[in-house]
């Protein structure tokens, strides 16, 4: 693959940050390897469509907001870094409170009033200081009307806590029936214990949320630090890679890494793109070939000049598309939102009727029971597990696809992408390279074919037609003695003509012959037989006479057969539309086995044929790289654009093939698969944990079973809950 389609490939999908709209606090966006980012961007990591340039809370739901990109070398998450200094600082607090509530009575250490005070001394802090943060997104959530789990902590927290204070400075207010031995009965422990676990919780969330950007520090990873550059006056310098700006020259010396995008313009190498591109063997580069940073120089010294850095950069464009697929919510998480708040309103009414039902019907001392089951109720329909369930899978899985050359722009490309069931897919570079490259050379009888190549490429040398450049570069694979052309004369625009050794020489096709008077009956079944195979084929004239023919073809991607067949034993249909001719697109389906063809088609006929086929029902999925696929991109459930194509096909798809290889389309489908049955799972584990554990926290089994649940262990539960999603969703890496 060419480097610089890799760089319009990611220029074109980098996503436009919008404005906040929540009070989460943003992640930063900040990158060691660049002025890539000018700016620090936060983000909410659980409603991505908040973006602020300050650190904060989100306004939907209060949670501290997060850096949008990582650093390479960042520094550790500022907010899991607050949750473990409240979480370890407040635990042995959290830990003796538990003990006197549990034993106390039968230690009689101290007058049980005497104990009451001494849980809220040490509860104090836990509740006001380390419970804080959680008591700011339940009030934030609630000012901006969107519940949510904050929402239901903050109230059975606040509430349990609430309600022992009162019960130690006044117990007198409370009713007889609410004393137990010897005082009005506490529950500081639920709110310590509730709290300490929430923030260990969040501690394991933060830090399962770190590991998903390990796919976007390994790209950052492989810029180099500095870079050499070299000064007017001709002296060199190493400097920081912040400070190179573009049109600055810059050596790089074997075995040093490319710093940023550029061309050439001194010296000759070879270069490793593995990292990007996936191919192992270095590409050569001459003066005039574009580099790109962080590929690996292998051998011979190269002096370039920076045209691209800092966001522009190809690894800090790539970085920002991951994070922001990463972040985009899937439909079935907006879904799942949409519920999650409904679902709060419902615990909440669950909550005051299991209080009152109780309080009002219970054994005594019903009161007590009321408030406990309340308070359990709220803790345990906490929907941590349902605000996790899809955010998790989604940026697992995109920065997996990131890793096998798969972009993904949104989050509902990765849900999409299973459901296809036709591909419509363009011919000239998605199934073939998408340039000319030179087939073979026929001579005329007394004629040789070699000479007819290395002619022919003499006189090309003055053209810019791309069918002349697979010749002249045709004749240098075979280190071919190239002669300049005199004389050179391109003015007809269908061929060229000029002097070569004292030889009059013209190439053209069969139209430039006849304006020549040169008749070309002695190869015409030849060039007719190379036609019908979809090759272009120029005639070479030697003095007034033909000397044989040259086709040029754009062959078929090695990989393309291969893919081709995999989707066809997936149960895709295969369907070719190309803006050329009949002819050609049937050579090039004949041999890739594509039976549908729809040649000639302009723009606005591709645009047509998509929407006929969805209208039958078909999810529609079309793949191209050029300008004239862009309406068709745009149109389908799912638009594939090829690494190696236009920016305007790229900003129209969904889904970017880094490496134009249409191999990775079954991989994508495949982590689409796996992906959304992950979020199944997690979202069906989280209802089905809801169902279960409110009617058990609401008392319903009392009558029964006896049973009832301490808002102690609802908060082991939620927390149990939230991680086996967690787990879950990394399964998928």
């Amino acid at each position: 693959m060419h480097i610089h389609s890799i760089v319009k490939a990611v220029e074109a999908i980098s996503g436009v940050l919008k404005d906040p709209v929540c009070g989460m606090t943003n992640d930063t966006e900040k990158s060691n390897f660049s002025p890539a980012i000018t700016g620090v961007t936060y983000t909410c990591p659980m409603h991505p469509e908040i973006l602020q340039d300050h650190a904060g809370q989100c306004p939907q739901c209060g949670m501290t907001l997060e850096l949008l990109l990582p650093a390479l070398e960042e520094d550790e998450n500022p907010e899991l870094r607050d949750f473990q200094f409240r979480f370890w600082w407040t635990l042995p607090l959290t830990v003796v409170v538990t003990f006197l509530a549990m034993a106390g009575h039968r230690l009689n250490w101290f007058e049980m009033s005497t104990q009451s005070w001494i849980e809220l001394m040490l509860s104090l802090p836990i509740v006001l200081w380390a419970g804080w943060p959680f008591f700011y997104r339940g009030w934030q959530s609630m000012v901006n009307r969107s519940p949510n789990m904050w929402t239901l902590i903050g109230l059975g927290t606040g509430s349990a806590f609430v309600y022992s204070v009162v019960a130690t400075l006044a117990p007198q207010v409370f009713p007889a029936s609410f004393v137990s031995m010897g005082r009005v009965a506490v529950y500081f422990e639920a709110a310590a214990v509730i709290i300490s676990l929430t923030l260990l919780g969040q501690i394991m969330e933060l830090k399962a949320r770190s590991q998903t950007s390990a796919a976007i520090k390994s790209l950052l990873g492989l810029a180099p630090k500095t870079a050499r550059r070299i000064k007017s006056d001709g002296t060199e310098e190493d400097v920081p890679l912040m400070l190179v700006n573009v049109a600055d020259l810059l050596r790089i010396r074997p075995g040093e890494k490319v710093p940023v995008d550029g061309v050439v313009t001194e010296g000759g190498s070879s270069v490793d793109e593995s990292m990007l591109t996936g191919e192992p063997v270095p590409v050569s580069k001459r003066v005039g070939d574009k580099v790109i940073g962080a590929t690996l120089n292998t051998h011979g010294s190269l002096v370039m000049r920076s045209e691209k850095v800092g966001s522009s950069t190809v690894l800090s464009q790539i970085v920002q598309m991951v994070s922001q697929a990463q972040r985009s919510k899937a439909p079935m998480q907006r879904m799942a939102d949409v519920v999650a708040a409904w679902f709060v309103m419902a615990v909440v009414a669950a909550a005051l009727l299991t209080f009152f039902g109780w309080g009002l019907f219970g054994p005594e001392p019903s009161w007590v029971y009321a408030l406990i089951n309340a308070v359990a109720v709220l803790i345990i329909a906490c929907p941590c597990a349902l605000g996790l369930a899809t955010p998790m899978s989604i940026m697992v899985a995109t920065g997996r696809g990131a890793t096998h050359g798969v972009l993904f722009r949104d989050a509902a490309a990765i849900e999409n992408l299973r459901k296809v069931d036709t591909l419509i897919i363009d011919k000239t570079g998605t199934l073939t390279e998408g340039r000319p490259a030179f087939d073979r050379a026929v001579a005329a009888p007394g004629f040789d074919a070699t000479e007819v190549l290395r002619l022919a490429a003499s006189l090309d040398q003055g053209s810019e037609h791309p069918l002349a450049d697979a010749i002249v570069r045709a004749a240098h694979e075979r280190k071919m003695a190239i002669e300049k052309p005199d004389n050179f004369d391109s003015s007809s625009g269908i061929g060229v003509k000029g002097h070569v050794s004292g030889k009059q020489l013209a190439l053209g096709n069969a139209a430039f012959m006849k304006l020549l008077g040169i008749s070309v009956e002695t190869l015409f079944s030849q060039a007719e037989s190379l036609r019908s195979e979809g090759a272009s084929v120029m005639h070479l004239a030697i003095d007034g006479q033909l000397m044989g023919l040259l086709a040029v073809s754009d062959p078929i991607k090695a990989s393309t057969a291969g893919a081709l067949e995999a989707l066809k034993a997936a149960g895709i249909r295969i369907i070719m539309a190309t803006g050329d001719g009949l002819t050609t697109a049937r050579s090039v389906g004949a041999k890739l086995g594509i039976t549908e063809i729809y040649g000639e088609v302009k723009p606005a006929d591709k645009l047509a044929l998509v929407d006929s086929f969805q209208k039958k029902g078909c999810v529609v999925a079309m793949a191209g790289d050029g300008i004239n696929d862009a309406p068709a991109l745009a149109k389908a459930d799912v638009g594939i654009a090829m690494g190696t194509g236009t920016d305007v096909a790229m900003n129209s798809a969904q889904v970017t093939l880094v490496k134009g290889d249409l191999r990775c389309i079954s991989i994508a489908r495949e982590l689409s698969e796996s992906t959304v049955s992950n979020m199944k799972q997690n979202l069906a584990f989280a209802f089905l944990y809801n169902s279960l554990g409110i009617p058990i926290a609401a008392g319903l089994l009392y009558p029964f079973t006896g049973w009832l649940l301490s808002p102690m262990i609802a908060a082991v539960a939620m927390s149990f809950s939230s991680a086996s999603v967690i787990g879950n969703a990394l399964r998928l890496r």
